[in-house]
């Protein structure tokens, strides 16, 4: 018998066991220049034979080669799209357009209503083209799908449209006489024109995150359902930084136009001064978006991906501001060079950089992921005119 001044002894409890450190699925871009120059340069010659109704089979090739190399935990990216079925989505951009262009040529009032239509129509082939692009794409046999509703497109739209329309129809009211003159009069039509395109200026990082989140509210593959966190705030934040960063190329340029200028005065003016002031506003220029365009990229790209996450998985982002700004030099050095013969090149080693600061962490092993019963988005209308309007897929 115990003791009564003996207490039992305690049994320890099991310590928990450890979870599991989640799977880091890498990114890797394997394709080449050289490989897919020959692609470019056959789908080049094509569409200029065909005067340009190549132009959706080019498209499509251009994606598989992509696809075909971008490697997700080892595993490539496949494209099942029909060149055929995207070819009437072009037929229909051609309509569309050359029904605008007709109905300017007509009469303002015309332009306005055609105007008014494409407004109608775009937000549907928005969402068409991505219903297209993810229901065609697939990763270790699972298709993805692109579920968001066509009301979000429209209210993704909405704050661009009315500072757009009064745009367009301030623009019918005001006469070329006006604008050519050296000293224009103002009028009511002049006031709204310039208050419409500030209010269009200061709510496109609205627009942009409104069109990001859209975007990656609607991302699926098998039972993943992919969410952003992307605040407003944090896209008018990145737009006073890219402002912030323009003043540094722009002061740049200011400086190579006065040398330059300088230069032309001590050449005694003449054609040769004009040339010389020309080449140094050109070098401005470049230097300018050479900046300008890598840092608000690589700044966007890691925003949006470390926002996105599903059930699942988690996207991390890690672009470089530097290393994308040279890319971009050393991409238009070259091939402005070559007379665009590096373009293939140049689209190969931006796909590479851009595709590689991008990882996924998984809580799971893909493989047993469930997939939905999905045949592809079949309609691909919208696909060629997503790409017209500059719609992008978040890379």
């Amino acid at each position: 018998m115990l003791d009564d001044n003996t207490a039992p002894m305690a049994v320890e409890s099991p310590l928990p066991a450890p979870a599991a450190a989640p799977r880091v699925l890498e990114i890797r871009f394997t394709g080449s220049g050289s490989e897919y120059f020959r692609i470019w340069a056959v789908n080049l010659l094509l569409t200029l034979v065909t005067l340009g109704l190549y132009l959706p089979f080019a498209k499509a090739r251009r994606i598989r080669y992509f696809y075909a190399n971008t490697l997700v935990d080892g595993q490539a990216l496949s494209f099942h799209g029909d060149p055929w079925k995207m070819f009437r989505g072009f037929l229909l951009l051609v309509v569309l357009m050359a029904a605008y262009t007709g109905a300017g040529k007509v009469s303002p009032a015309a332009a306005f209503v055609a105007f008014l239509i494409l407004c109608v129509v775009w937000p549907a082939l928005w969402r068409a083209s991505l219903q297209f692009r993810l229901g065609n794409t697939s990763w270790r046999g699972l298709r993805m799908r692109f579920e968001a509703p066509l009301k979000g497109a429209y209210l993704a739209c909405a704050p661009s449209y009315l500072p757009a329309a009064v745009l367009i129809a301030t623009a019918t009211q005001m006469t070329p006489g006006d604008a050519q003159e050296a000293a224009p009069q103002f009028s009511p039509a002049m006031g709204l024109y310039i208050a419409a395109a500030f209010a269009l200026m200061l709510l496109m990082p609205c627009s942009l995150a409104l069109f990001k989140r859209y975007q990656h509210n609607g991302y699926r593959i098998a039972d993943q359902h992919s969410r952003i966190k992307l605040s407003i705030a944090k896209v008018y934040l990145l737009g006073l930084k890219a402002f912030g960063v323009s003043l540094l190329p722009a002061i740049g340029a200011g400086v190579l136009v006065s040398l330059f200028s300088a230069l032309a005065v001590t050449m005694g003016g003449g054609p040769r001064s004009s040339i010389t002031v020309g080449v140094g506003m050109l070098l401005g220029y470049v230097l300018y978006f050479a900046i300008v365009m890598p840092y608000t990229a690589a700044r966007m790209q890691n925003l949006v991906w470390n926002g996105t996450r599903s059930e699942s998985l988690r996207f991390h982002s890690t672009l470089s501001f530097s290393s994308l700004c040279w890319l971009t030099l050393k991409n238009w050095g070259l091939t402005a060079l070559t007379l665009g013969l590096y373009r293939p090149f140049a689209a190969v080693s931006a796909a590479r950089m851009r595709l590689e600061a991008v990882s996924i962490e998984s809580d799971g092993d893909p493989s047993d992921w469930v997939a939905t019963a999905h045949a592809g988005h079949a309609d691909a209308t919208g696909d060629i005119a997503g790409d017209f309007f500059g719609i992008d897929m978040g890379l």
